[in-house]
């Protein structure tokens, strides 16, 4: 299969008579509109996670699925308080965790990232609240923009028990508070292990800032959460490779 750079290459034509992107700050909350679609989503300002995980310990991690892995991790390595973020796989098995397999949406797999943080600095909730709000659209089922697919779906893979119930607990309130004009569409799904993506998958937007796909769906996303997220934005990333940490 060819790699995914040439993949949204060949379906960027067709988007040309699509709303291609759009963003919308009103009243604190954010539209990441890829389609006309997406455009129709509900501006509600995102509130804050009633119930969080305790900081009691040194570091933590969460692993978050949310469209393509490029953007996803590209907006956790501006986040104050994030220590590193690694694309990968989660969902299936280690055996099927390759971006050939997990592209054929059979494997169980979602692409996913596996966020390093110190919970001094950041909370399992406040990531959680960017994941909502900026990192994609949690309302889109089994795919995000031009990707469909089950491996591009909003999923939450908790590490252990507290972090479940704060992502269910999340997902409850922000269903009852009504934030989306479309129900969430994020599953939590527990036990599932993180596998690391290719070496040309990390750090990609940072690699690839003229890549069309990168430009149009990607940067943007990086773009909101420094106006939704002043306090919690940093300029340079955390990068893979270490290069702009």
């Amino acid at each position: 299969m060819a790699d995914k750079q040439q993949q949204h290459g060949r379906r960027m034509p067709a988007l040309g008579r699509r709303l291609l992107v759009a963003l919308a700050i009103v009243g604190g909350g954010l539209i990441l509109a890829l389609d006309e679609q997406t455009a129709a989503q509900q501006v509600k300002p995102i509130p804050k996670a009633l119930h969080d995980v305790a900081s009691t310990e040194a570091t933590q991690t969460a692993v978050l699925a949310g469209g393509c892995f490029w953007g996803v991790q590209a907006v956790f390595q501006h986040v104050v308080g994030v220590t590193g973020v690694r694309s990968g796989y989660a969902g299936g098995s280690a055996e099927t965790a390759t971006y050939e397999l997990t592209e054929t949406g059979t494997t169980g797999h979602a692409e996913a990232v596996e966020i390093t943080f110190d919970p001094k600095k950041i909370s399992y909730g406040r990531l959680l609240e960017i994941y909502f709000s900026v990192a994609h659209d949690p309302t889109q089922v089994d795919g995000q923009g031009p990707d469909s697919g089950p491996q591009y779906r909003s999923a939450i893979f908790p590490r252990d028990e507290a972090q479940a119930k704060v992502a269910s607990d999340y997902i409850a309130q922000l269903t009852a508070a009504a934030v989306f004009a479309r129900p969430l569409a994020t599953t939590v799904e527990p036990g599932k292990a993180f596998y690391q993506a290719e070496a040309y998958h990390q750090d990609y937007v940072y690699n690839n800032p003229g890549q069309p796909y990168v430009v149009i769906y990607e940067q943007p996303k990086i773009g909101a959460l420094h106006h939704l997220f002043p306090d919690f934005y940093r300029e340079k990333p955390v990068l893979v490779a270490g290069s702009a940490s």
